[in-house]
């Protein structure tokens, strides 16, 4: 019974992650299958670039809101088998997982971003906040989502790293390894945007919505 309590919160975490809410919503704006259009994704980017700003602006929310959604359950539990912090970041990542390698889609998924985000901004809000800013910031610039998303989780480990490390914050290892593991995750599921922002053939984002994603193929 100990140890059933926590594999449930993880399992309950995954399920939850895995929800494809890029496919649910852009099917409700009039996207029969968002894979079929765009980069194929579903994640919010490609339903902006395909269904349009509205439908994106759920599937952001809803998105996010899963990742907030998997530690606030977590927190809620009462549990002995796992260190607290433990048990929270193990849920954390089972509900990244699960966006990223859902079960309901025969595991291919989104990226994670927006599920990551969720869980980061409910476990370290401030250091959310910042690196969310910092993700504006390069976006902005560049005009790259993905280029903001690697940036963006490349600097919240390093910034956990810095205030455990050098600035002496208590802040449990725990989420340290954590921070480090969804940056290693933005970056593998990115492998191929990155490739294609070195050879300048990466799509930049425009906010008037509609299709400037490369063809599927």
């Amino acid at each position: 019974m100990i140890v059933a309590v926590p594999i449930a919160v993880f399992l309950l975490a995954y399920l939850l992650g895995a929800i494809p809410f890029g496919l649910l919503v852009a099917r409700w704006f009039g996207i029969s299958d968002i894979r079929s259009h765009g980069s194929g994704n579903i994640g919010a980017t490609n339903v902006w670039r395909v269904a349009g700003p509205r439908a994106a602006i759920w599937v952001y929310i809803l998105d996010i809101g899963k990742g907030v959604a998997a530690v606030l359950i977590a927190r809620a539990v009462s549990q002995t088998w796992l260190p607290r912090d433990t048990f929270l970041v193990l849920t954390a990542l089972a509900a990244v997982l699960g966006h990223v390698f859902p079960v309901y889609m025969r595991f291919k998924g989104g990226k994670g971003v927006n599920t990551g985000l969720g869980v980061i901004a409910t476990l370290l809000p401030l250091e959310a906040l910042i690196c969310f800013l910092i993700f504006v910031i390069v976006v902005a610039l560049s005009r790259y989502i993905s280029l903001g998303s690697i940036v963006g989780s490349i600097s919240l480990a390093s910034l956990v790293g810095i205030e455990r490390q050098l600035l002496g914050r208590q802040i449990a290892v725990i989420y340290l390894y954590l921070t480090i593991a969804l940056a290693v995750l933005v970056i593998l599921t990115h492998w191929k945007n990155i490739g294609r922002i070195l050879q300048g053939t990466e799509s930049r984002f425009s906010f008037s919505g509609g299709s400037k994603e490369r063809p599927r193929g």
